[in-house]
């Protein structure tokens, strides 16, 4: 049975880590696979877009995103390509809080689309071509992995 896990608060250090990649022997892993259900109720439990390992403490090179009411595990992503064209839109995070516990949301910017290579659960490779809120939480997921917070990036109005 899933539990949810407890969410880092910046300014945790661990959040600031830059997160080590997975060996794909370690796919099979109890213990890993009990990290991705976990990971994936935290974030429907927490209502959110996606959550990254290191927001729950694991600093490995992973992502949860939720997207047309399913889940994608993205292991070891890494961005292949980038648009030219950039949005300016709102973003929040469930690691960024105000005193009140609240998500605290500003304008960031991001590319519109990017292509994506990572491994699934399984280990296999896989290809994402993402765009627009898709393309915006993949990017924010992995900045995460790198220890880069949305807040880093805010766009001064």
């Amino acid at each position: 049975m899933p539990k949810q896990l407890p969410i880092l608060i910046n300014p945790n250090p661990t959040l600031r880590k830059k997160s080590l990649e997975i060996l794909t022997k370690d796919f099979s892993d109890k213990e890993f696979q009990e990290l991705l259900l976990n990971m994936e109720e935290t974030m429907i439990k927490k209502d959110g877009a996606g959550l990254a390992a290191p927001q729950v403490g694991k600093s490995i090179r992973l992502i949860v995103i939720s997207h047309k009411k399913k889940t994608l595990f993205l292991i070891n992503p890494e961005i292949t390509k980038k648009s030219w064209a950039r949005e300016t839109a709102e973003e929040g995070c469930l690691s960024v809080l105000n005193e009140q516990g609240e998500i605290i949301y500003a304008l960031v910017e991001r590319h519109k689309k990017v292509n994506c290579v990572y491994q699934d659960y399984k280990g296999n490779k896989k290809k994402i071509k993402a765009e627009n809120m898709l393309a915006r939480v993949i990017q924010h997921e992995i900045d995460h992995l790198d220890g880069i917070l949305f807040i880093d990036k805010i766009v001064k109005k």
